[in-house]
């Protein structure tokens, strides 16, 4: 595993500066259940829990008694919304809930250790000066982008990660539906390891090492 990274420039020429990976970010011999765990976390908490059905208490109407209790010859019955008749309520139905999964700190740590650890076997990190220079002037322009991450050898699936991010770069990457750019302290273990590519800038790594140590 490399443990120091080339910087490159946006036009991906290096820079002749390296970064540097210290061993305290990096963990190759454990942490694949954490993984698993942040990732399953993570996905779960996408979940909205909206999915609602009616018990016989919400269904409108059934207030009256359908017949009399006795004399009939068929079964008693309270409210034509019973559960056992058509247009009733529902047994047992799904109801408003959350998805959420707790994750400890210590876990999610050595989670994304493990991820960004990964990364860096496969060779798929990819380390920029800034991207201050994939901008027109001040304008966001998607086209620009789309040359920076071809430059860098990035490709069209990439995760860009910066600290702080430039809402200007982030607003050029809005049309481009395979790449993500965020900060370096808010990404997580299934975002490392979502996309083909991690293109990440020195202060990123920077902050992003700051997390992991």
């Amino acid at each position: 595993m490399a443990t120091t990274l080339t910087i490159i420039d946006s036009t991906g020429k290096e820079t002749g500066n390296t970064l540097d990976i210290q061993e305290s970010w990096l963990e190759t011999e454990k942490g694949e259940q954490a993984v698993k765990d942040s990732v399953v976390a993570f996905l779960a908490g996408l979940r909205s829990g909206t999915a609602c059905t009616k018990t016989k208490g919400l269904v409108s109407g059934g207030g009256a008694k359908p017949y009399r209790q006795k004399g009939t010859g068929r079964a008693r019955q309270g409210s034509s919304r019973s559960p056992v008749h058509r247009g009733g309520g529902i047994v047992f139905g799904p109801q408003p809930r959350s998805y959420a999964k707790k994750v400890n700190s210590k876990v999610a740590k050595l989670a994304l250790r493990r991820a960004f650890s990964d990364r860096l076997a496969e060779n798929d990190v990819i380390l920029v000066d800034k991207l201050g220079d994939v901008l027109d002037g001040n304008a966001p322009k998607t086209k620009k982008f789309v040359q920076f991450l071809k430059a860098v050898k990035a490709g069209d699936n990439a995760l860009v990660l910066d600290a702080p991010v430039d809402l200007n770069v982030e607003l050029a990457s809005n049309n481009l539906p395979l790449v993500l750019v965020m900060s370096a302290i808010s990404v997580n273990p299934y975002l490392m390891l979502r996309f083909k590519k991690v293109v990440i800038t020195k202060a990123g790594l920077e902050a992003l090492g700051e997390r992991l140590s």
